[in-house]
């Protein structure tokens, strides 16, 4: 039955069709879609129902072109952006149909949040991406570079400085598993890791995120790609996106390319290189990474030699993306695109062109996504950028979505709830930390070594030193802050203290913590000990706020280990992001350990101390005499380090 005076021959319904038609020939004039996206529009059914990119069964190709040929350009433009959380209200995400969501620069659902206000955030989100016209999932995204370590209570494992020297791929992989496990808990399924970068100076503030400075031993460890995606199966295509499935995350190979090789490692600097040195030295991980089948790649910040990476269209485009036939997306690091200019957004539409044209998929745009959906709607319409541009980039991001299999399971999985900080998640982080402490020296000349030190009743052990009872400084950057924090009071774990006690209480042992022994005091106290462990190291840092031209021990280390090795036995254990100026003090320590960034997982400390486990670790740096050797590494001419490359003295575990 029809309504009244509603027949196309009334002159209401002349004005609905003129309106419709008005409609579709807006859309192919500014060719935002297909005209059956644009009919399907009109029609107000947004051409979803029964569409191919909904039927989970039809080939992914042809799930893509589906969704990609309703799409009008404001939502194409909607899926390349990536807004700050803080931002990510349900009107902007409906509005500018935002395709991404980071958790950036602090912002939690709560301090001390638990796994299910975490899972409540992303959900909230996704419920807003869900109620859009072709309901597009969001991809959460996250900074997880060493365990999910924003996360009150998750499980913090080593840096990655102390994985490589470990030494160990198959450990690297199952770390990979267990942070992509603890990820999904929270119900984020993208994280913006691991860090590729082959770190050539270790002035350089994010040196700890680098696996070595060799790249061939970067290359072995990109393994944790596995672990946090999943194992290609022996028929699957090598080379190609693939996520396993909802116990598994979308990583993020990081930065693209040579930003461990910038002068005098100064954050976001030039790196000068040939690009045979470029191709020798940066870029094999990434061949590795896309055999793997990373979903995403992070463009640095960096520069070579003068250009900007984030405009570097040769690097991005013409060798990423044709030569090395990676089909995942590109993603810009946090306000990339601004940095594109001198100063900082000086020309916003600019950069935007440079970026999208270079080769950028996605743009981590925290702040100002209208204004990069207004520079970029500009820029295409007036035929600066060709739609066959964003239609690429677009193809890509919507192809990770669909391996990861958002379009069917956008929610979080509630039986990973308990995934977070699970007993084997610690016993596997202190495993790490085992095999990754290296000893570089183990008794002074003419005497018997020192380690493994005895554990046996009436034996009194002074403790000493800034980092002996500090979690925050054993985890470092990237740690609940994006700076890190010290003290024992951000999330869970134990500290290499506690390790020391809990490894020595069945025997009795007495433990004496002093945090900063003065001089008297251990003139007072020294015939009291039969040995010390004296804990320093640097403080917490992350990028540009960690550059460090010095590289010396921080204060009070070094009058630590004057007061306290002067007079007692003692080992020093070492925490930090790199190595430091050590040999001033060589002669007076009887041992001397590296424990990197060990990550909530003091006891593993403790474990290789006291022999129940015997030391593997090997150097994956060079340590340097002085800081006026550097850049020093591994193969170069004038090579005169303190300890070389893949240098380690190996203990047996103790017979008690």
């Amino acid at each position: 039955m029809g309504v009244p005076g509603g027949g196309t021959g009334s002159s209401c319904g002349r004005l609905v069709a003129a309106a419709a038609s008005l409609v579709l020939l807006i859309h192919l004039i500014c060719g935002c879609a297909s005209p059956a996206a644009a009919a399907a529009a009109t029609a107000g059914g947004g051409g979803e129902r029964g569409a191919k990119y909904k039927d989970p069964k039809q080939p992914l190709n042809a799930r893509v072109d589906d969704l990609l040929r309703r799409m009008t350009l404001a939502e194409k433009i909607g899926q390349m952006s990536q807004i700050d959380q803080e931002n990510a209200t349900a009107g902007v995400i409906s509005s500018y149909f935002i395709g991404s969501v980071l958790r950036g620069g602090g912002s939690v659902p709560a301090a001390d949040a638990p796994p299910e206000a975490w899972v409540e955030m992303v959900e909230e989100i996704q419920r807003a991406a869900l109620s859009t016209r072709l309901g597009i999932p969001a991809m959460f995204g996250i900074d997880a570079v060493h365990g999910h370590g924003y996360v009150y209570k998750a499980t913090v494992f080593p840096h990655n400085v102390g994985l490589g020297c470990t030494r160990d791929p198959e450990l690297a992989k199952r770390v990979g598993a267990a942070v992509a496990l603890e990820v999904r808990a929270t119900g984020i399924p993208f994280i913006f890791a691991p860090c590729l970068a082959v770190c050539r100076d270790p002035r350089w503030g994010r040196c700890y995120e680098s696996f070595s400075e060799d790249p061939k031993l970067v290359q072995q460890m990109t393994s944790i790609i596995s672990g946090f995606q999943g194992e290609i199966p022996a028929s699957g295509r090598r080379g190609a996106p693939f996520i396993a499935g909802q116990r598994n995350v979308a990583a993020c190979a990081k930065h693209y390319v040579g930003d461990g090789g910038t002068t005098r490692g100064i954050n976001e600097n030039n790196t000068m290189a040939t690009f045979h040195q470029l191709l020798g030295i940066h870029m094999p991980p990434y061949y590795s990474a896309v055999i793997q089948g990373v979903s995403t790649i992070m463009v640095s910040y960096s520069s070579w030699n003068g250009v900007k990476m984030h405009a570097n269209r040769f690097l991005i485009t013409d060798f990423l993306k044709n030569k090395l036939r990676f089909r995942g997306f590109v993603i810009s690091d946090w306000l990339g695109l601004d940095r594109i200019t001198s100063p900082e957004h000086a020309d916003y539409p600019l950069s935007v062109k440079l970026g999208i044209l270079a080769g950028i998929d996605m743009v981590m745009i925290p702040y100002q996504y209208k204004e990069f959906r207004d520079d970029l709607t500009t820029l295409v319409r007036n035929g600066t950028i060709l739609m066959s541009r964003i239609d690429d980039a677009v193809r890509r991001i919507l192809r990770v979505k669909f391996i990861l299999g958002l379009f069917e399971n956008p929610y979080a999985d509630p039986s990973l709830a308990g995934e977070l900080g699970k007993q084997e998640h610690p016993d596997l982080a202190r495993e790490a930390v085992r095999k990754s402490l290296v000893l570089l020296k183990n008794g002074k000349p003419g005497d018997e070594p020192l380690l493994p030190l005895p554990k046996k009743a009436h034996v009194s052990i002074l403790v000493a030193g800034s980092h002996a009872d500090d979690l925050g400084s054993q985890c470092g950057g990237w740690t609940i802050k994006w700076q890190g924090l010290t003290g024992n009071n951000l999330t869970a774990g134990t500290t290499i203290l506690d390790g020391i006690k809990r490894a020595v209480g069945p025997a009795g042992t007495n433990v004496v913590y002093s945090e900063s022994p003065d001089a008297g005091f251990i003139e007072r106290n020294k015939a009291r000990f039969d040995y010390a462990v004296v804990v320093v190291g640097e403080h917490p840092y992350a990028e540009t706020a960690g550059d460090n031209l010095n590289l010396t021990i921080p204060a009070p280390g070094p009058a630590i280990i004057r007061n306290v090795c002067g007079s007692i036995r003692c080992v020093v254990v070492l925490v930090s992001g790199r190595p430091l100026v050590v040999e001033p003090y060589l002669g007076a320590v009887d041992a001397l350990v590296a424990a990197w960034l060990p990550g909530t997982g003091g006891q593993g400390v403790a474990d290789v101390l006291f022999g129940d486990y015997g030391f593997t670790g090997k150097l994956s740096r060079t340590w340097f005499r002085s800081v006026d050797q550097l850049p020093m590494n591994v193969g170069d001419a004038h090579y005169d380090p303190l300890f070389p490359f893949g240098f380690g003295l190996e203990t047996q575990p103790s017979i008690y």
